[in-house]
């Protein structure tokens, strides 16, 4: 492709059908939560919040790894990626909004005890107190509610700093040019990663592994950052096929496809990976109190559990195998959305068992509702980033490369 074709100053037009849709979407969303939260009932309060921190946690992660994009991309000096970082900056710029989010869903399920009520419950740890837990108690000093909230503020909003850094240094570059905005790039990228690498794995125990406090697992950590990595992978595919249907970004060719392809495909075998090395262990040893965790999961979600394996392992491995499915628009893109589904279906299952009460595992408008009601606010609010500046960063040093990638 010659560069004279291109238009480097191509911006996204977020009108008509798709602005529409995702302001249903969000309708939907608060309907269902004014009904869950309207039945009156103590298991449809639970799902409901269950659902929101499913939904919120979901949305914070996709945009967190949408950074962690950007910052392996400048890490490694990447020069394949350098005319689709427009996407990932997109998801990025929208972090702070799903962060906040995320933050007002945790802290109104500790204060209704409709979340965390395996650690957060009165007497727990009151040694005086009948309900009185010595595993809780002897976790209290990291399992408490303000050093936890504490701890959700100051890693969201670490993130969401450096994601606002990365979109600031590269709308600098395009208009200053030069290599000063890729260098500071290049530096708090670098800082990023570490800080990134050593948190996730705390905020993944914080957020989901605390709802059933008496388990641990010290691979936990990596197999929400393989999770949420994948899911991030699939929706920066998705959105760059659909913006190509629509006539935008025509620069972004088979290659660039075959690249997310492979990490999609990659990075599907590392979650199955740490989820069976996880699984495995646990059943080996088969301890009481490591055992608990699966044990709800066969009993009571047994569908979900197996569904997960299958859309999170056999689809992305066997369907994205072949090179040429990779580079085909049309098969990518629906292994990428049953990507998406599938670790919704991952969330599910980790979140339910120990968010609602055993054998309470309904599935129906709540959930549905919710899902669609994050859809569309994450549609809404990622697009409507991605239409303020032009689709192509023109001032990246390593655009060339970018533009005649070829695999």
């Amino acid at each position: 492709m010659g560069t004279h074709n291109i238009n480097f100053s191509e911006q996204f037009e977020f009108t008509g059908k798709v602005k529409t849709l995702s302001i249903v979407g969000i309708v939907i969303g608060i309907a269902a939560v004014l009904f869950g939260f309207l039945a009156g009932d103590k298991v449809m309060h639970e799902r409901t919040f269950a659902n929101l921190l499913l939904m919120a946690y979901y949305f914070a992660c996709v945009c967190m790894s949408g950074t962690f994009f950007l910052a392996v991309q400048y890490v490694a000096q990447a020069g394949w990626s350098a005319s689709i970082l427009r996407v990932p900056q997109a998801m990025a710029k929208t972090l702070p909004i799903a962060a906040v989010i995320l933050v007002v869903v945790i802290s109104a399920g500790l204060y209704s005890h409709n979340l965390y009520h395996h650690w957060h419950a009165e007497g727990l740890t009151d040694q005086n107190s009948p309900n009185y837990d010595a595993i809780i108690a002897g976790k209290s000093v990291f399992l408490n509610v303000p050093f936890f909230l504490g701890r959700q503020v100051v890693f969201l909003g670490v993130y969401s700093i450096f994601s606002i850094m990365f979109v600031k240094f590269s709308y600098n570059e395009d208009l200053a040019g030069g290599l000063n905005s890729y260098r500071k790039s290049f530096k708090n990228a670098c800082i990023f990663l570490v800080i990134y690498g050593f948190t996730t794995p705390v905020f993944a125990f914080d957020s989901i592994m605390s709802l059933e406090a008496h388990w641990f697992s010290t691979m936990f950590g990596w197999y929400n950052f393989a999770a949420m990595w994948v899911s991030s992978l699939a929706t920066i595919a998705v959105i760059l096929i659909l913006l190509r249907r629509a006539g935008y970004m025509q620069w972004v060719n088979n290659s660039h496809l075959h690249n997310l392809g492979q990490f999609i495909f990659g990075f599907s075998i590392f979650w199955t990976y740490v989820w069976f090395a996880q699984f495995l262990l646990i059943y080996y040893a088969n301890m009481p109190e490591e055992t608990v965790y699966f044990y709800k999961r066969f009993e009571y979600y047994k569908f979900w559990f197996f569904l997960n394996l299958a859309m999170n392992f056999l689809a992305p491995v066997l369907l994205l195998m072949d090179r040429d499915n990779k580079r085909t628009d049309a098969k990518l893109l629906f292994v990428s959305i049953v990507v998406l589904l599938g670790h919704w279906v991952d969330y599910y299952q980790m979140i339910m068992p120990g968010a609602v009460e055993d054998g309470h595992n309904g599935f129906g408008i709540v959930e549905i509702g919710i899902a669609l009601g994050f859809v569309g606010l994450f549609t809404f609010t990622v697009l409507s980033s991605l239409s303020k500046k032009p689709l192509i960063a023109k001032n990246h040093p390593l655009l060339q490369e970018s533009l005649h990638h070829q695999l």
